[in-house]
């Protein structure tokens, strides 16, 4: 349906006279009664009534009103969704319940202003097409400097992992752990999938300690795990110091600290040079302002990761 014909339809009804529709239009009087005309024909009902005081609405005018009012408040909200400032900030955060959450949502509190629409996609790869390709504005994953022209990403937060284990564990009463004293033990990670950014971290983390890391069963989710955990004395698992995690209070878990070095993830926000949202902008400046991170001892991260802290002046 021709939009130019609906909003002239509404035009004739607001001002009751071709005419009056084609001044506030801008158009002439006779592209106004081309436009009714083929609007009429396409409906096939009449929609006006030439009367001495001008153009009435016929019955079927009448009923149709109210949908061309809509029709023409949609093609507004349609315009507004991609408008320069108007449309929401589109980010990747991985999980709901993962650290990057937990920075975007302090972005939220500080700049409410800003209309944000959270994702989360399943691995870098997807994330970094999606960035591509224009379908969100920005994510935070852990990547390697080589990335597609016209995408940068900067490292904006490195986040401790911790050794979480079961009250039955040979380790779960130190206060902190070095990862080379973890080798010998069982660390099980159901949720590690090959060929993802994650995989690669733990896999990187494995070979530098000589840890084992199992990641062989089925993922049947956190509380799985955690059950799983908690009533293990060889079991335990890796989690992010950031991570959201809750337990029955006779679970007992331990999250234990890692230490000399701590191992980190290396979050990195990647966005497209080209992107000119305001609100992207606005984020990239706020990540900036934030303090550096400082684990309890020298970090470690893999060699393959992103380097240095975010530049606010970056295009």
């Amino acid at each position: 349906m021709d939009l130019k014909a609906v909003r002239t339809f509404v035009a004739v009804v607001d001002s009751g006279q071709f005419q009056e529709a084609s001044a506030v239009l801008g158009i002439t009087q006779q592209a106004v009664s081309k436009r009714i005309a083929a609007l009429e024909k396409e409906l096939g009902v009449r929609l006006f009534l030439r009367t001495a005081r001008g153009a009435e609405p016929t019955i079927d005018g009448q009923a149709f009103l109210p949908h061309a009012r809509e029709l023409l408040l949609a093609e507004e909200r349609a315009a507004a969704s991609v408008r320069p400032g108007r449309r929401a900030l589109r980010v990747d955060v991985v999980g709901a319940r993962l650290g990057p959450a937990g920075l975007l949502r302090d972005f939220h509190r500080v700049h409410p202003e800003t209309a944000l629409d959270v994702v989360t996609l399943f691995d870098a790869d997807t994330a970094v097409a999606a960035v591509r390709s224009g379908t969100i504005d920005a994510t935070f994953r852990a990547v390697g400097p080589r990335l597609p022209e016209g995408l940068r990403a900067a490292r904006v937060y490195d986040e401790a992992v911790q050794l979480l284990t079961g009250p039955a564990h040979p380790l779960a009463g130190a206060r902190s752990v070095r990862p080379a004293e973890l080798a010998g033990h069982r660390i099980w990670m159901p949720g590690l999938v090959a060929g993802t950014e994650w995989a690669a971290y733990y896999e990187a983390l494995a070979a530098e300690f000589g840890l084992t890391i199992d990641s062989v069963g089925p993922d049947f989710g956190s509380e799985a795990l955690l059950d799983t955990v908690a009533d293990s004395a060889t079991l335990a698992t890796l989690v992010a110091e950031g991570i959201r995690l809750v337990w029955p209070a006779g679970h007992d878990l331990r999250r234990i600290p890692l230490t000399d070095p701590t191992p980190v993830y290396p979050h990195s926000l990647v966005w497209s040079a080209a992107n000119a949202h305001p609100g992207l902008a606005v984020l990239r400046a706020h990540l900036a302002a934030r303090p550096a991170d400082r684990p309890s001892s020298r970090p470690w991260t893999p060699a393959w990761a992103v380097r240095g802290s975010f530049p606010a002046a970056r295009p």
